[in-house]
């Protein structure tokens, strides 16, 4: 395989600034798991500042966990600067069709602004691609629909990768599907794990200029790995997010294994 793990010790060389414009549950929980991978997290959501943050950071993501309109504005301004300044741009719809609010936000956003990352679980994607599926909330649900296809399509409509989390992750840029497998249950049982995650593959892209599809799929496979051994050593979900954090400082290059990655659609391993 032509996979080198390098991205994971050159990102704790560089120390990536992530601007995370988030939402007040998981805040906390995001910048502790920045710092303890290597990376310098910045939380800054004032419209007076969120486009001189944003050019000055390595990525930006947007996060709609906690929405208000003011919020939103802030993130128009800050996706401009990031994309205006060749930064990686993710965004994290959580929830996206629980309400008309978060539907309409995401749309707005993505007629605004061009992504390079959008990561959310089965029921997320499938709102933004017009699919039909049973999401109950900011949780993924189910459904009977082709969550591979319709992640393809919301790729392909917005020309930026799309990742969708879940027991078996996956990672498309429209054409090429890379699935990750690993992580353990006890990453469902705490707030944030999700929101963490697509502020870890933010960090990850900012770091590698080599091809986007194969480090998202890089920064997935080291997350799910991070969960596994965590759980190893944990009783349940409280001790679970201490040694989740504790993993995600000590976790090195070999510990990612090849078998974790399954390549589709031509994917170049």
């Amino acid at each position: 395989m032509m996979r080198q793990h390098t991205i994971l010790t050159d990102l704790r060389h560089t120390n990536p600034l992530v601007h995370c414009i988030t939402n007040i549950v998981v805040a906390n929980f995001q910048a502790n798991g920045l710092l303890a991978l290597g990376a310098s997290p910045i939380m800054a959501d004032s419209l007076e500042e969120a486009a001189d943050v944003a050019a000055i950071s390595s990525c930006t993501l947007l996060n709609i966990g906690t929405l208000d309109p003011s919020t939103v504005d802030s993130m128009i301004v800050a996706g401009k600067s990031a994309v205006q300044h060749g930064r990686p741009l993710i965004l994290d719809p959580v929830g996206a069709g629980a309400t008309r609010f978060r539907q309409q936000t995401v749309d707005h956003l993505l007629d605004a602004l061009e992504f390079t990352l959008i990561r959310g679980n089965a029921g997320e994607i499938a709102a933004i691609a017009g699919v039909s599926w049973n999401a109950r909330g900011v949780d993924a649900g189910s459904g009977d629909s082709d969550i591979t296809d319709a992640a393809k399509r919301v790729a392909r409509l917005n020309s930026c990768l799309v990742a969708v989390t879940g027991e078996t992750d996956l990672v498309t840029d429209g054409e090429r599907v890379i699935r990750i497998t690993g992580g353990h249950e006890f990453m469902s049982l705490v707030t944030g794990s999700g929101c963490l995650l697509s502020a870890v593959m933010g960090a990850f892209l900012a770091t590698s200029d080599g091809d986007s599809l194969q480090t998202a799929a890089e920064s997935l496979a080291f997350y799910k790995k991070s969960g596994e051994i965590a759980a190893e050593q944990s009783f349940g979900p409280g001790d679970f997010a201490m040694n989740f954090l504790n993993t995600l400082h000590s976790l090195e290059p070999q510990d990612i294994t090849d078998e974790q990655f399954q390549y589709e659609q031509g994917a170049i391993s």
